[in-house]
């Protein structure tokens, strides 16, 4: 079953002067034609600007598309009536957690969003303790969020999202402002979450090494997919890449300069491991 499907779909800002005439008009998303199945972990690789944070606005309904049709969940996002369903089926992460969480003690910031469903306090309860248990953070079920990390305050994030039971997550950039230890928290928690409750997860990321482990990557730019596949698939193309103003992970960079020197490497090297028993098996 497709959770997100998207055919031509297109978006533009529109621009205006303090009389309301128009100014000037930017496409951020321009034919983009996707679709993400129920259960897969996809990545949306692309630059500043190149439309992947438009385009997870879009898949919450925060955005309404000015062409195309996007569905979600089965729902289609132009259609008003749908809009609570939609954000109840694809939960929005962004960037600075600090931006959602709103309770000055964690459980009842993870409470926060079913009891706004109207689900009974049983349940809410109920939910609250294996939306906290999923994402590590039911130790810190009595603590006030201003006292966590960063990686801290994106899990409680993420489990307010997860108590209100989407059958999607999307994440937009949700590790830019986090340190190392962080950023690992937070891939560690979705991939977890993927596997364990069969959650859909749409990570949008400018960071290639959150990538490697993802079903699928999309690679957009000027507002469109310009790169689909594998994350092997992908990063096969090293050279296309960096047209498209995109790193590779370093050791895949590696790789492709050995590989440039004559070293009979494997394309799409991901991991340290994988460019390890490469070269041993050189040597054998």
């Amino acid at each position: 079953m497709e959770m997100i499907e998207a055919k031509n779909l297109a978006y533009e800002y529109i621009r205006r002067d303090e009389e309301g005439n128009v100014e000037g008009i930017t496409r951020a998303v321009d034919g983009v034609t996707l679709d993400v199945k129920a259960g897969d972990f996809v990545a949306i690789l692309g630059h500043n600007g190149s439309g992947k944070s438009t385009i997870a606005k879009q898949i919450n309904a925060i955005l309404e598309p000015t062409e195309g049709t996007l569905y979600v969940n089965g729902m289609n996002t132009a259609e008003p009536e749908h809009l609570w369903d939609i954000r109840q089926s694809a939960g929005m992460v962004f960037q600075n957690p600090d931006n959602q969480i709103i309770a000055s003690v964690v459980e009842e910031d993870v409470a926060f969003g079913p009891e706004n469903l109207g689900i009974p306090t049983e349940e809410i309860w109920k939910r609250v303790e294996e939306s906290l248990s999923a994402v590590g953070m039911t130790e810190y079920r009595s603590h006030s969020p201003n006292k966590l990390s960063g990686g801290q305050k994106q899990r409680v994030a993420i489990a307010g999202i997860m108590a209100m039971r989407p059958r999607c997550i999307v994440l937009d950039e949700p590790t830019a402002m986090l340190d190392p230890d962080g950023r690992k928290e937070v891939l560690r928690t979705l991939h977890e979450l993927n596997r364990a409750e069969h959650v859909t997860i749409l990570l949008i990321t400018h960071y290639m090494d959150e990538v490697i482990h993802a079903d699928k990557v999309i690679v957009m730019d000027d507002g469109k997919i310009v790169m689909q596949g594998t994350p092997r698939e992908v990063f096969s193309h090293v050279e296309e890449l960096k047209a498209h103003r995109l790193d590779v992970p370093q050791v895949t960079e590696l790789a492709y300069e050995l590989q440039k020197e004559g070293m009979p490497l494997p394309d799409g090297i991901l991991t340290i491991k994988e460019f390890t028993e490469a070269i041993e098996a050189l040597k054998a």
